[in-house]
């Protein structure tokens, strides 16, 4: 039996900033910077945030002094871990990894700052420690694998991530190997999340994911305190990799850790959306560049998906043909698909547009249907293809590497233009490009007040739950 608690344990409590390889600092520093802009944007714009934010203060979460980015309140290091996690996902927008179909950022990255507060960690071990997270959530998810998980009704994002919170919010607090280990035993008995939200549209997408980076943040903490956790969390007979899935292969999360970094495997989304619409976004958006197609001249669409791609945005059709909620657009291939080909553009304000006529219009044009050379490229790559019907013509266009993938990344100044789209609204541009430029710089820091002090809001600003 491979001992992947003790592994991964060990890993988290010894791994080092300054021993990681450049591009990995880097792309951490980067993977950061686009997590906050989903933070500060969610908290605003999600017609979800108002309920919780109330929900929140009614548990007693709001009396603390640790930061919500976005909030001008301060809140329990609980209550900002499970704010900001929530906010962080609540967009859809924020960092995927193919092969484990989850969203490793939204998670750990908030149980690593709201530990950061607690202890007054330097910036770079706070790096370290988003690692550590990133590596133990994509690693265990490839090792259920994700695919199985989610045929059982499971969000990896939220099962998976609750333990890369617990190892990231460990290694900030400075637990050794064994204390990791106890974080790990006290974090499967929370790990939780079900994929029900996509029948009605529910927000519990969103909620369970900021409850994952509060799990593992709590996990830590009793760990820390000398509870005890159960043994062997992920290997044992009624451990994680066990329990959750049929045909687990326990040595695939620690295959090559510390040598192959799953981190950069982890993509930016371009659109804030399910992954699987983004390749055929980028190819309506190639299309309708090329050939000037105009939405009154579509005969139809068809959208190529892979199986899973199928599952989450593709079926039921009808369902995904007639979007009526945030949610609902964000698992709706023919929605982004629709609003591509109309406007040129698939962005956050785009569901603003879920009732527009021109959008209508395309919907029922667009089906969509599993396509076998599509699904050849899965898992390696998130490929989509698309066949338009147009002026008595087909034209037809097969994305392989959709744009944020990692072999088709964002660069600095991408991310920063994506970062300056949701956080402008929230803090000025003036204090964005600071927020930005503080989050880039993290590894340079003595601690994260300047990150939190940053993404405050100046002034009041009129918000979901204000």
């Amino acid at each position: 039996m491979v001992a992947v608690t003790r592994i991964f344990a060990e890993y988290s409590a010894s791994i080092q900033y300054g021993a990681l390889p450049g591009a990995v600092q880097e792309r951490t520093r980067f993977l950061l910077l686009d997590l906050l802009g989903n933070m500060l944007r969610g908290r605003h714009d999600a017609e979800s945030s108002a309920s919780l934010i109330r929900a929140a203060k009614a548990m007693g979460l709001s009396a603390g002094n640790h930061a919500v980015f976005g909030e001008q309140s301060r809140w329990t290091p609980n209550g900002a871990a499970l704010l900001n996690g929530a906010f962080a996902h609540s967009l859809d927008f924020d960092d995927t990894h193919a092969a484990a179909t989850l969203h490793p950022g939204a998670p750990v990255i908030p149980a690593a700052i709201a530990a950061a507060e607690m202890t007054g960690a330097r910036g770079e071990d706070v790096l370290a420690a988003i690692v550590a997270g990133y590596e133990v959530t994509n690693r265990l998810s490839l090792a259920l694998p994700g695919g199985d998980h989610y045929d059982r009704g499971f969000h990896p994002t939220a099962t998976c991530g609750a333990f890369g919170a617990a190892a990231a919010a460990a290694r900030v607090m400075g637990l050794d190997a064994d204390g990791v280990e106890n974080a790990f035993g006290i974090a499967l008995s929370q790990c939780a999340g079900s994929l029900a939200f996509l029948h009605n549209g529910a927000w519990t997408k969103r909620f369970q994911v900021g409850w994952a980076a509060m799990n593992g943040l709590s996990a830590a903490l009793l760990a820390r305190e000398g509870f005890r956790g159960a043994s062997e969390a992920f290997e044992g007979r009624a451990g994680f990799l066990q329990a959750y899935a049929p045909n687990p292969t326990p040595a695939r999360a620690v295959q090559d850790l510390g040598i192959v970094f799953e981190l950069m495997e982890t993509a930016v989304k371009p659109y804030p959306s399910c992954r699987y619409g983004h390749a055929g976004v980028d190819a309506a958006l190639a299309l309708r560049a090329e050939h000037g197609l105009k939405p009154e001249e579509i005969e139809s669409v068809l959208m190529g998906l892979p199986h899973k791609g199928m599952k989450l945005v593709g079926a039921p059709l009808a369902y995904k043909q007639n979007p009526q909620n945030v949610v609902d657009g964000q698992f709706s291939g023919p929605f982004v698909v629709a609003n591509a080909l109309a406007y040129g553009y698939f962005g956050w304000d785009s569901y603003a547009l879920l009732q527009d006529p021109t959008i209508r219009a395309l919907l029922p044009k667009i089906g969509c249907d599993f396509d076998a050379e599509v699904e050849a490229e899965f898992p390696t790559n998130m490929a989509g293809k698309l066949t338009i019907q147009a002026r008595g013509q087909t034209f037809v266009k097969m994305v392989t590497v959709p744009k944020g993938e990692p072999g088709n990344f964002l660069s600095e100044a991408e991310l920063r233009a994506k970062f300056h789209g949701l956080a402008d609204a929230i803090l000025g541009e003036a204090r964005a490009a600071e927020l930005a430029d503080a989050a880039l710089n993290l590894h340079l820091a003595d601690d994260v007040t300047t990150l939190t002090r940053l993404g405050t809001p100046q002034a009041s600003l009129r918000m979901a739950g204000e």
